[in-house]
């Protein structure tokens, strides 16, 4: 299998020749004028334990991701490549929101002013990351317009106009859109003035029922981030200080990164009824009473693919899971003169289509032939490679007499000779095998870098080491009461509360390393993006 370790080499592959003679390019023609020759001659990508923030950039721009906006302080533009990757996120989350009954909808990106401050907390929390419209048309406007920092207001003004008794309810509503908050410190996916995102917005009878929804749906992102991505995460409640400006309860899941450092990855909000109650909507129950509905919203965005950036990738570029890769395969052939090219080819084109008829995770794999003409296989294996596709075919005219190709998954050092007979079954089972060892891998980092601390002292020891970003960041278990000013004081150490978590795996109850008072699990305290 084309894996690390018992990998079997060509001793002389059409591959080997063709890095030595400048295979790949059409007899008789020079490369075209300032296209690379070798791989060697790409910009360098620096190493993680050098600099990781710039390793992470370097990887964003080799992957052909995205770049800054930068005639737009604060915004990215996703190129196609980036934004094939959130299509496959959006095609996957969007049926897992349908299949638990949830419908889309669409609704303003301009919200008036008035809005917000119907929510004391919603508009305190909110108010330094607005864009504010106040003038239209070339004339000021009566009423200042907020540009879309989230949605539950405008849509709670809506819903109030479509509920009128229970039986409108559960009302389950997802919108796909893009968001603008005015962020001071930005970074490529993770952090910008706007970005793309989805937001779901329930409303129900009980508070029963909103509660439940809301741990549904960050299940959902769990089990998501978990088979797909391959990032594991920890499920748990945000701390009061922590959670979201204007719920009652906030939840989430934390994915840890290469370098240790936590990052939010989704977010899941009981809401109670306090959007209820500020934009009156209302129901008749079944007892034939006016009560207030209680609501529910959660949202994850393009800050996923940071992390997929940073859960998987590695020195030589972005590594992308199977599973959201947008090209799965990549075949590139090798050859010398024109007769050599129309056999390759001609096989490389009945190969692509047997491997398109595969189905990984129920969707068709994507086959690339990469015959442009110009290139070196060499500078070929590298654009592939730091694109992240998740596998690579090498064949030329040695491999088609020996019935053969060459493997060179993205994940694994060696390349290994596979038999043509059955390469599309084994293709699927390698890419397989590399999702799940990508999710193990990450699970056996998030194993090895959480700890436990005892005290203050302790947890700030732990944290302290100035490399942290570089690789020693930890996600340390304390037990810590859920309190505001308990907060401020991990502040101090430059981290946060990620969460409380869902399922206590350490000691349960203990004494809260600041306050001496009982409290009844530990707690997630990390650095974080």
């Amino acid at each position: 299998m084309c894996r690390r370790g018992g990998a079997k080499h060509v001793s002389q592959s059409d591959s080997d020749k063709g890095k030595q003679q400048g295979g790949g390019a059409r007899a008789g023609e020079g490369r075209s004028a300032g296209r690379p020759a070798t791989s060697g001659q790409s910009d360098k990508i620096t190493a993680r334990t050098e600099d990781f923030a710039a390793w992470y950039q370097d990887v964003i721009r080799q992957g052909d991701l995205a770049e800054a906006a930068e005639v737009v302080k604060g915004a990215m533009v996703i190129k196609p490549h980036g934004y094939a990757i959130w299509e496959k996120i959006q095609a996957d989350l969007d049926r897992r929101f349908k299949e638990t009954g949830h419908k889309n909808a669409y609704f303003p990106l301009l919200i008036p002013e008035s809005f917000l401050r119907r929510e004391a907390e919603h508009v305190e929390g909110f108010s330094p990351e607005l864009a504010v419209v106040t003038i239209g048309g070339g004339k000021t406007l009566e009423e200042p317009y907020v540009i879309r920092p989230t949605s539950e207001t405008i849509i709670g003004h809506f819903f109030a106009r479509w509920i009128e008794s229970w039986r409108d309810l559960p009302l389950l509503i997802n919108q796909w859109a893009n968001v603008v908050r005015w962020e001071l410190r930005t970074r490529l996916f993770l952090r910008t003035t706007e970005f793309l995102w989805q937001e779901g917005h329930t409303a129900h009878a009980t508070a029963e029922e909103a509660r439940a929804e809301t741990l549904r749906m960050l299940g959902v992102y769990a089990d998501f981030a978990e088979s797909v991505m391959a990032m594991p995460v920890i499920q748990g409640r945000k701390t009061q200080a922590e959670k979201f400006a204007g719920a009652v309860h906030s939840f989430a899941i934390e994915a840890m990164m290469q370098n240790g450092l936590a990052l939010q990855a989704g977010t899941s909000h009981d809401l109670g009824q306090n959007f209820g109650k500020a934009f009156n909507v209302r129901f008749q129950n079944k007892d034939k009473e006016l009560d207030y509905v209680w609501q529910t919203s959660w949202g994850v965005s393009t800050r996923l693919i940071g992390g997929l950036i940073m859960s998987h990738s590695d020195d030589q570029g972005l590594v992308l899971p199977p599973r959201l890769a947008p090209i799965h395969v990549v075949i590139v052939p090798i050859y010398r003169s024109d007769e050599e090219r129309a056999a390759v080819l001609e096989q490389a084109q009945r190969l692509a289509t047997d491997l398109r008829a595969q189905r990984l995770a129920g969707q068709a794999l994507s086959v690339e032939v990469d015959d442009r003409e110009g290139y070196k296989p060499g500078f070929k294996y590298f654009h592939w490679e730091q694109r992240g596709v998740p596998l690579r075919l090498e064949l030329g005219p040695r491999d088609l007499a020996a019935g053969q190709a060459v493997c060179k998954r993205r994940d694994a050092a060696a390349k290994q000779t596979l038999p043509l007979a059955g390469l599309p079954e084994r293709v699927l089972a390698e890419l397989e095998a590399m999702q799940r060892e990508l999710l193990d891998r990450a699970r056996q980092r998030l194993r090895e870098h959480t700890v436990l601390a005892n005290s203050f002292e302790e947890l700030a020891a732990i944290l302290e080491p100035a490399s942290a970003e570089q690789g020693g960041g930890k996600f340390v278990m304390v037990h810590l009461k859920d309190d505001a000013a308990c907060d401020a004081k991990i502040k101090e150490l430059k981290a946060s509360v990620r969460c409380l978590p869902l399922v206590d795996a350490h000691d349960g109850p203990g004494k809260c390393i600041i306050t001496g008072e009982p409290v009844a699990q530990r707690a997630v305290v990390a650095k974080a993006y």
